[in-house]
């Protein structure tokens, strides 16, 4: 369905009159706005050591020595570790992403001001384009935003090639984006929510960390309105739901909306919290991602909870949706897209091809994205499923899920099947499976589902739930998790006993080694009365 004539004249509107920049970056202009405005391409060589090499080895995640040169002249020393979490991190001799810090080991030089930077690998963004593109758009909304560029990158003299260079999130970025505003700077990790221990990156705000505990002890309070009225004086609801609405539009699934993923939490002292997005390299993956099912994480699906934060939401996807409009998007991917050509195609043909091949695909995904919303943003509130008693119904649409960054989770088509895969890695601790969010009536319930497990042996942590393949409902345990090699068939029953009520379905493989193999036509849901 086309948008109507008034809401197109008013998209447009709203393209023209949202501010550009809500929140004013107050530390004034340095030598990196021109860099990042240019999009100079450089040539980045890491000449690194035998011993640094080494150290990268055995320690990736340590920073070790090493020289920076900048299109064939040397700039100068500092430290370098490798980064990346699931599906994109890389051992040294792959090719690995990095995390550089020309403070360390007594460093003094600066690129174009910049202090600390990442380079990104982008195996999971052939097209290179996705961060920068999600960077835009969020600081055009007047969202705090890491910016982004590129590199060609060497390795010693070991060519690796094209990649994204995003500005660090330290504490000359908060003074960008807050100015003299004092606080802590978290780091979501990898898939941990609000009530983790987070790393804290810059520090200036409580010392105890009490503001992340106050927000944490105000997400699990079961009694949700005594939880939202917790909430609105810890958060800053308006950029929270604009936060929201974006990561949604631009189906950022890995995010912190829908993933509890990705994210940068600033928590001003004695103020409230703020969000940040990170790692957008998968935008736009599935066109016809849904902006209206319930999320799992603990501040998204509060909001979507409360029906007037709920109906701001709702607002707030409207307004933000001329954001993605192909054509302006388009415009500014363009210049671009031709200077990666310039620099990436004097490099390797080839990955330039294949790099342009990506571009024209992202196109067409926000094309398909912006058509698939423009009839779902006019469609009215979900509905509770609806299930005759004693008929199970297949549920589809389950959402991979992990907590460490070495499973393998993903779905396979198989033997006439399609199956949802989980394997441990090689770390010995796996906690991942697959999730489902459903709005359901009052009621008792049974989900079922075939399983193959192979050697599963039990992840057992203090303070954990037990160990072994299980299926669930989120907030709920199983007594006796599925471990071994065997066929079961798995089976949870569950009591709604509100009217309706927002359940999130988990199918778990919680182990220090194994597999789990479902298939997904075998997940069935009944209503017993």
């Amino acid at each position: 369905m086309r948008l109507s004539a008034p809401f197109r004249r008013l998209a447009v509107a709203l393209a023209i009159v949202v501010p550009a920049s809500a929140l004013a970056q107050k530390s004034g202009k340095d030598d990196s706005d021109a860099f990042f405005d240019k999009g100079t391409i450089h040539e980045l060589r890491l000449v690194v050591s035998q011993e640094s090499e080494g150290a990268l080895r055995s320690a990736p995640r340590e920073y070790a020595q090493f020289e920076l040169w900048v299109d064939g002249k040397k700039l100068g020393t500092g430290g370098v570790k490798l980064k990346g979490a699931a599906g994109s991190f890389r051992e040294y001799d792959d090719v690995p992403a990095f995390t550089v810090r020309l403070d360390k080991f007594d460093g003094k030089e600066r690129l174009h001001g910049l202090e600390k930077f990442h380079l990104n690998n982008s195996v999971q963004d052939e097209s290179r384009l996705c961060e920068w593109l999600g960077s835009e758009v969020f600081r055009a909304a007047g969202d705090p935003a890491p910016r982004i560029g590129h590199a060609l990158v060497k390795l010693n003299d070991r060519r690796l090639g094209l990649y994204v260079l995003k500005e660090g999130v330290d504490e000359r970025f908060v003074a960008r984006w807050f100015g003299g505003t004092k606080g802590n700077l978290y780091d979501g990790g990898f898939c941990q929510d609000v009530d983790a221990q987070l790393e804290c990156d810059v520090g200036g705000g409580a010392k105890d960390r009490t503001d992340l505990a106050a927000l944490a002890e105000a997400c699990h309070e079961a009694d949700m309105t005594v939880r939202w009225a917790k909430l609105e004086p810890l958060i800053e609801l308006a950029p929270f739901v604009r936060f929201m609405a974006l990561e949604e539009l631009l189906g950022h699934w890995d995010g912190y909306t829908i993933n509890a993923n990705n994210y940068r939490l600033f928590i001003a002292r004695g103020g409230k919290a703020r969000f940040l997005p990170h790692g957008m390299d998968q935008l736009f993956g599935d066109p016809a991602a849904s902006v209206l099912d319930m999320p799992f994480p603990l501040l998204s699906s509060s909001v979507m909870k409360r029906p007037e934060w709920r109906k701001l939401y709702r607002r707030e996807l409207k307004e933000q949706f001329p954001r993605i409009d192909p054509k302006a998007l388009a415009r500014k991917l363009e210049p671009v897209q031709a200077r990666i050509q310039t620099a990436f195609g004097k490099w390797d043909e080839e990955g330039a091809r294949i790099q342009e091949e990506r571009y024209r695909e992202l196109l067409q995904r926000i094309a398909e994205r912006h058509t698939f919303l423009a009839d779902e943003l006019s469609a009215p509130e979900p509905k509770p499923l609806v299930l005759k008693p004693g008929v199970a119904v297949e549920i589809k649409n389950w959402r991979a899920h992990s907590e460490v960054d070495d499973a393998r989770v993903e779905s396979e088509p198989d033997d006439g099947h399609d199956w949802l895969i989980v394997e441990c890695g090689p770390s010995g601790r796996c906690i991942a499976g697959f999730r489902r969010g459903l709005l359901l009536d009052r009621g008792r319930y049974r989900l079922q589902a075939s399983a193959q497990l192979e050697r599963v042996e039990a992840l057992e942590e203090e303070g954990a739930p037990k160990g072994g393949v299980s299926l669930r409902i989120s907030g709920a345990s199983v007594e006796e998790p599925h471990v071994g090699s065997a066929r079961r068939d798995l089976s949870f029953e569950f009591e709604i006993e509100h009217e309706t009520a927002d359940v999130e379905l988990v199918l778990e493989l919680r182990a220090k080694s194994g597999s789990l193999r479902v298939p997904a036509d075998s997940l069935r849901l009944t209503r017993l009365r």
